[in-house]
């Protein structure tokens, strides 16, 4: 069908390989143990992962918990200063750093190798996750694309903060021999909380505390625990009492810091990247710290375009990264040019960015663009010639893509989404670099000649 656009006055027209090392520092298993001294010492703050320990678990050894791959896991971060301890962080935020680590000595010795192999088996994956929707009182929840296993936030001690975890996973990935029935390695999960120092970063330790986990595919846990149940059903009332009861939840035992505090800066990390960008959740704003910067001014015309080409500038590629939402990775991305962001495979970027908003950035680069739900072809014409047109209609019949006398249009493609009017009279408008308030009326040309005037209750396609 023709669709004919009236104006009111005449126009011309002229038409990396991303493969980060994880720095983590080897865990030493009797670091969880506290001196004989401190045994009977109030900790400032309480942990306690909402899962049940494992009844199979013997006396005056670490308890052992169960967790299902994938599934969301509330941890509880209790207040628990007497009054006037720490008065310094009254009315202000801590900040949390969450790690999930090898618990055996052999993995924590080659854990780089370890952690590595399993990025490249699951690319775009995380180790841990959190839970943003369910968790409460969280701010400024943030996750490192390069740190698999680490996650950060800050709340504030005073009110009621849950966080809930996913652990992605699990314990037989890391076994030596994979034939089947062979038992996974453990886990733990680590919380380390900082308070600012005078200049505002959160360096200074206040308290770390860890467990020991084992992470089972889907409703694996939950077989596992019921097998331990049924196993200590079965001994007698002696060898009972050398084993822990199984307890509701798990109350995570003081330890000592995470050894490598460089990764507690002040510096920025990217924004969390899960299925979810970044969110601030419960009472209160986010650190002064961590507010976005704000994107340079877009000085170039092909940048304006929204094209990404290969002569790009560093600069111009920052500029590029910020207009397209892509604001988080900026810093990751800070060397890059357009040759080097055009290079990267579907692979890397989701490596680098998740897998939501990898797969995001990667069409942008390669410019791939929404099917539209409707192309329509439109040209401009001048009064005078319409009227010519209209004449010679009434003589002949008019040839196919112009009249007897040899008349050319050039028609030019408009894709629309959402098929209303606004729509369409704002694209035109663009095309024709005009303001939509310059066109009064649109109306399509149907096949007998008559003229209907375009809204949002005719159907744009049909003839």
């Amino acid at each position: 069908s023709a669709w004919s656009l009236l104006l009111p006055l005449p126009l011309s027209l002229c038409l990396l390989y991303f493969s980060d090392v994880l720095a983590l520092p080897i865990f030493k298993q009797e670091e969880s143990s506290l001196p004989p001294d401190n045994e009977n010492k109030i900790l400032p703050f309480q942990y306690v992962l909402c899962a049940a320990t494992s009844p199979a678990v013997k006396l005056h050894d670490e308890t052992l918990t169960y967790l299902n791959q994938g599934q969301s896991y509330e941890i509880r971060m209790l207040d628990n200063r007497k009054l006037g301890e720490l008065p310094e962080i009254n009315g202000k935020l801590v900040k949390s750093i969450f790690r999930v680590v090898f618990h055996d000595r052999r993995l924590q010795y080659t854990e780089h190798q370890q952690l590595e192999g399993w990025r490249w088996n699951r690319p775009g994956d995380r180790i841990l996750d959190i839970d943003i929707p369910m968790s409460v009182g969280i701010i400024d929840p943030r996750a490192n694309p390069t740190q698999l296993n680490t996650v950060e936030f800050l709340w504030d001690p005073a009110k009621r903060t849950s966080v809930f975890i996913q652990v992605h996973c699990i314990s037989t990935e890391f076994t030596m021999r994979k034939h089947g029935g062979e038992k996974g390695v453990p886990f733990r999960v680590q919380i380390d909380t900082f308070k600012e120092n005078e200049n505002g970063e959160y360096t200074e330790h206040l308290h770390s505390a860890s467990c020991q986990i084992k992470v089972f595919k889907p409703k694996g846990a939950d077989r596992k625990q019921k097998t331990d149940r049924e196993k200590m059903e079965k001994r007698t009332p002696h060898e009972k009492e050398k084993y822990q009861p199984s307890y509701e939840t798990t109350i995570l035992t003081e330890c000592s810091p995470w050894p490598e505090i460089t990764y507690v800066n002040n510096s920025p990390s990217p924004g969390f990247n899960s299925s979810h960008s970044s969110f601030s959740l419960g009472e209160g704003n986010g650190s002064p710290n961590h507010q976005p910067e704000p994107p340079p001014p877009v000085t170039d015309v092909s940048l304006k375009l929204n094209n990404l080409l290969p002569t790009t500038t560093p600069q111009e590629a920052q500029q590029w990264l910020h207009r397209n939402r892509f604001s988080t990775f900026t810093r990751l991305f800070t060397n890059f040019s357009g040759a080097d962001l055009l290079k990267l495979t579907r692979d890397d970027v989701i490596q680098i960015c998740g897998p939501a908003d990898g797969i995001r950035l990667f069409n942008a680069l390669k410019g791939r663009m929404v099917r539209p739900r409707l192309t329509i072809y439109v040209c401009q014409e001048s009064l005078q010639l319409r009227e010519q047109q209209q004449q010679q209609q009434q003589q002949q019949q008019k040839h196919e893509d112009g009249d007897s006398n040899g008349t050319f249009f050039v028609y030019h493609a408009i894709y629309l989404e959402e098929l209303t009017a606004v729509e369409l009279t704002e694209k035109i408008a663009q095309l024709f670099s005009i303001s939509p308030r310059q066109i009064s009326q649109i109306y399509k040309q149907g096949p007998t000649g008559i003229h209907v005037l375009i809204s949002d209750e005719v159907d744009f396609r049909c003839s």
